[in-house]
């Protein structure tokens, strides 16, 4: 097993030094159109940062399991090295990528990631603001596993990850020259992805590198001030309800749902996904009346108003279709009370 530091442990301190500069930068030079501090919600962050260690050592037990289970299945081996490590690294951030794109279209995987965009803030604490339930973000990397990475060796360069993007979640630091700007996932990129503007929802997911939203289509550059939060914000400090609040509205609309299509799309299609709209029966007749008279219109000859005409000719075949089941039900009628009904004792449809 390979022996490979814990970067997040290690990056604690320089977290908090930093967390403090940058609050002592708002107080000394204030900025109107920032986001910046609020002590509930900073408080929140750091408590949803601290929770997500507890959580985080709960999950481990299965995941690590699962991924010894496949690593030991697999013939293949990716031995630790000096150049292995950056090429993992980049195959992870890859896979990050996906793992994060998904955790924006897939309402079940939302409702873990949603947590994270849950403050309206965006500062260095909004980066510890982590999901407690991130036991769907491990499917995503077995694909390492399977290659022969060691366990151990994703969890690293996961954390590595991780510990990369806390400076990217600031307002004090302005674009950075074009090149860097082209190839890494920078704060004027992060601030577009914590937007809830239209524009700038879904949109770059990249960890490390930003060139993966470039190739597969999410990148956008950050042209207008972002807003932050949610489309639907929670107004809430309370960890327990941050870290729950989607879950319990998953199963709201689930119980509610009138059709199992209806309760799979609540849970596995986007967070914004709402069915098609039932359509009543008078509806229904409306709209069988249009697509009759359409019909009708192009094979008739023309009326001297069109409307008129398919609107006439498509009433009329409502009209012939009532009277021709009424004349079924009274020869159903008939035979029930033992009486065979004479031709005369039925109403012909009026041509």
């Amino acid at each position: 097993m390979p022996h490979l530091p814990d970067v997040v442990l290690w990056s604690i301190p320089a977290f908090v030094l930093l967390t403090v500069v940058e609050m002592v930068s708002y107080r000394l030079h204030p900025d109107e159109d920032a986001a910046g501090y609020e002590a509930k919600d900073a408080a929140t962050s750091i408590g949803m940062g601290l929770g997500s260690l507890v959580f985080d050592a709960l999950w481990k037990i299965p995941i690590v399991a699962v991924y010894a289970a496949v690593y030991e299945l697999t013939p293949l081996r990716v031995p630790v090295l000096a150049w292995t490590l950056p090429l993992m690294l980049l195959v992870q951030d890859f896979f990050y990528y996906w793992s994060h794109r998904g955790h924006h279209v897939i309402r079940i995987l939302w409702a873990c990631h949603v947590v994270h965009h849950s403050s309206r803030k965006f500062n260095f604490t909004t980066a510890l603001r982590q999901p407690w339930t991130t036991w769907t973000v491990w499917p995503f990397y077995l694909p390492m596993i399977a290659l022969g990475v060691h366990p151990a060796a994703v969890a690293f360069c996961s954390s590595a990850n991780l510990v990369y993007q806390f400076w990217v979640h600031t307002e004090r630091i302005g674009k950075l020259p074009r090149p860097f700007e082209f190839v890494l996932n920078t704060p004027s990129h992060h601030r577009v992805h914590h937007a809830s503007q239209g524009g700038y929802l879904d949109r770059n997911f990249g960890g490390i590198l930003i060139v993966w939203d470039r190739m597969f289509g999410s990148f956008v550059p950050e042209t207008e001030r972002p807003v932050y939060g949610l489309t639907k914000n929670i107004d809430t400090f309370n960890p327990l309800r941050v870290a729950t609040h989607e879950y319990v509205a998953i199963a709201r609309d689930v119980r509610a749902a009138d059709t199992w299509r209806e309760r799979a799309g609540r849970v596995f299609r986007g967070p914004g996904w709402q069915p098609e709209p039932r359509k009543t029966g008078r509806e229904r007749d409306r709209v069988a009346v249009e697509g009759t008279g359409a019909r009708d219109a192009g094979s008739a000859r023309p009326a001297s108003s069109p409307e008129r005409g398919s609107d006439r000719s498509g009433k009329r075949a409502v009209r012939e279709a009532r009277k021709h089941d009424a004349g079924r039900a009274r020869k159903r009628a008939t035979r029930r009370s033992g009486k065979r009904g004479s031709p005369s004792s039925v109403e012909e449809p009026v041509t």
